[in-house]
């Protein structure tokens, strides 16, 4: 039974008949009741277990009584910065402000803080002195020990002494929250509870440490960049459930920030529970007026039916977050959601996604992660597929066909991405030809990243040999069906180990395939990944080999505009890119030419755009006209590039 949404207000309270709720919940999004925010989920799940929960949803970080307008909880306060880190959610890579938060009534930027878990705790910290404070959410969980910060260019201590709260969730903190719940609820005391796996607690009683790995100190990490890639990478080596190490960093004046094991994967029955919570399934009414919550419309009509990712991808913090092991829904779990979806006002018989981190991952990359966990020094497709791997689509196959033969369900999509890789090693391509024949709208997005073999590896990513043997599978596979179906590949420019002649390389395999993006992915050095470890300290933590880093702003500009050579505003940087590595040959009307000698005069801008503006590129060998457009991916899981 649904039973509306949770208290957001005082008013809501005194309706419940509430004196006193056993959390309350400060979060940094509006609050949207929907599985895919974290705030729902978590809030739900404590309900059920039969706690009381207020919401405050975006609090005035400038007034302490922002947060007291429930009082003191029973238990403790409950923080998350958002869906998003606060600080990925305000600047682009460029450093540069927003003007839209998605996760915001009425999109409206600036309504919460910079580093927004940190600056709500204090708040709170301000007026409640003892009370429990719990964190979670990607931003405490990707921050939890010390960490490279790209806006403020430096190290940063564990958000959980920054913020000044007693314990820190990590991953998606189902079965955390509510051993925590439980454990405060029995009377413990909050210092007392270091014992819950998923969870960061500190200490100074060091002799009450067991069963650790002690990393570098953090001054040591702060202090030296070789040492920061060492500490970094062993950190990524314990992040599985089942082989990850208890964890300690040394502070100055014997503080010790302690990281617990991963919490053990959630099984189907468990995942399937919570996705079966009385949720509403979408924003608080009182944000109608604001024009609603954008983020709504990417998830609304959307299934979740995996997490994890064995991927691998260097610049990806899924590791980090929810782990390499694959967690599934059953067929029946999503079916019943589907049909919910249909009988909403607004469903117009298309069902936008369904997957995950990673769409067609929808089991553990093998038999031995069920009870031993993830390889920890070992990719399952990196770089190539391990041969233990098993590569099969017949569950994921079976789902799709199901919720295709839905009353009023027109069509199913897969927007949050395929591995071709992982498609490739099964031998069956049943799931190739269904993709093609049921699942694609047009166009099918996928993220190659890069051409260069060389950049490829730092990011963990097959080599191009790979992709382009799916460009040939897949584009033989619609010419069977009698389909007129294209590729967007999705490139970043100025990740490390990129070069200006890398980047030059794709430019000339954009030009081969006739397509130039609308929007270029620049490397975006986000919290804890492995790319951003290369960012920062110039080393592959995997081999500490030094690697290539393009921090120039210039540079980078110019790695962008290669990828965008068509368009006459690139045009100076461009030819400045070629004339620097030696490749005055591109320069030139030949047809092998990126661009012409001279910049072109105002009239051939016109005409170009003219051109352009019709949508049609070449692409592949054939030639073919395809739209010239890239749009942007609906990836799910809480996935941070």
């Amino acid at each position: 039974m649904n039973n509306g949404f949770l208290p957001l207000s005082k008013e809501d309270m005194i309706k419940r008949k509430i004196e006193q709720f056993d959390f309350v919940y400060v979060i940094g999004d509006a609050y949207v009741d929907h599985p895919s925010f974290g705030h729902a989920i978590i809030s739900r799940l404590l309900e059920a277990h039969g706690y009381s929960v207020g919401i405050i949803s975006q609090p005035d970080w400038t007034s302490k009584e922002s947060i007291a307008i429930y009082g003191e909880p029973r238990l403790a306060f409950l923080v998350s910065g958002g869906n998003m880190d606060s600080m990925v959610n305000h600047y682009s890579v460029s450093k540069r402000r927003r003007e839209k938060d998605s996760f915001t009534p009425g999109g409206v930027m600036g309504k919460r803080p910079d580093y927004a878990t940190v600056v709500y705790c204090n708040l709170i910290r301000q007026t409640y002195k003892k009370t429990p404070i719990l964190i979670g959410g990607i931003e405490a969980s990707l921050r939890r020990l010390a960490h490279y910060d790209y806006w403020s260019n430096k190290v940063k201590r564990s958000i959980l002494l920054d913020s000044g709260a007693d314990i820190l969730m990590y991953g998606m903190g189902e079965h955390s929250i509510i051993e925590l719940a439980d454990a405060l609820n029995s009377g413990l005391a909050v210092e007392d509870i270091t014992f819950v796996n998923g969870t960061v607690y500190k200490t100074r009683q060091k002799e009450n440490i067991y069963d650790a790995t002690f990393l570098p100190t953090f001054e040591a990490v702060k202090e030296d960049k070789k040492t920061y890639a060492q500490s970094f990478y062993q950190q990524y080596c314990n992040t599985d459930p089942f082989s990850g190490k208890r964890l300690v960093e040394e502070y100055p004046h014997g503080i010790y920030v302690v990281q617990n094991p991963a919490a053990k994967p959630l099984t189907q029955t468990e995942m399937d529970d919570v996705y079966s919570l009385p949720y509403m399934r979408t924003y608080h009414p009182s944000y109608e007026t604001a024009g609603g919550v954008p983020a709504i419309s990417e998830v609304k009509f959307s299934l979740t039916s995996n997490r994890g990712c064995f991927g691998g991808c260097s610049f990806c913090a899924l590791t980090f977050h929810q782990g390499r092991i694959i967690q599934t829904r059953s067929h029946a779990s999503l079916i019943k959601e589907a049909e919910l979806l249909t009988q909403d006002k607004e469903f117009k018989g298309y069902i936008h996604d369904v997957g995950g981190p990673t769409a067609n991952f929808r089991a553990p990359a093998c038999e031995k992660q069920l009870t031993k966990g993830a390889c920890p020094n070992k990719q399952c497709l990196f770089p190539t597929p391990c041969k233990n791997l098993k590569a099969d689509h017949k569950d994921y196959l079976s789902l799709l066909r199901k919720l295709r033969k839905i009353p009023k369900v027109k069509k199913v999509f897969i927007r949050s991405g395929i591995r071709f890789d992982y498609l490739l090693a099964d031998s069956n391509r049943t799931f190739l030809k269904e993709l093609c024949e049921h699942h694609v709208s047009g166009q099918l997005k996928v993220a190659p990243e890069h051409i260069s073999d060389k950049v490829l590896q730092k990011m963990g990513k097959p080599e191009v040999a790979v992709y382009n043997r799916f460009v040939k599978e897949y584009t033989k596979m619609n010419e069977k069906l009698g389909k007129k179906q294209y590729l967007v590949p999705y490139l970043m420019s100025s990740h490390p180990g990129s070069t200006l002649q890398e980047a030059v390389e794709l430019a000339e395999f954009l030009r081969d395939l006739g397509y130039m993006p609308e929007q270029v992915q620049d490397f975006y050095p986000t919290p804890s990944t492995i790319s951003t470890c290369m960012y920062y300290t110039g080393l592959d933590p995997r081999t500490m080999e030094p690697v290539y880093v393009a921090h120039n702003p210039h540079e980078k500009a110019m790695q962008r505009a290669l990828i965008q050579y068509r368009d006459p505003k690139n045009y100076d940087l461009v030819k400045e890119a070629l004339i620097k590595t030696g490749r005055t040959d591109l320069i030139g009307f030949d047809k092998n030419c990126l661009i012409p000698p001279r910049k072109m005069t105002a009239k051939n801008e016109r005409k170009n755009a003219s051109n352009k503006s019709k949508g049609k590129i070449r692409t592949g060998k054939g030639r073919t006209p395809q739209k010239n457009q890239r749009t942007t991916s609906s990836r799910k899981g809480k996935k941070q590039r």
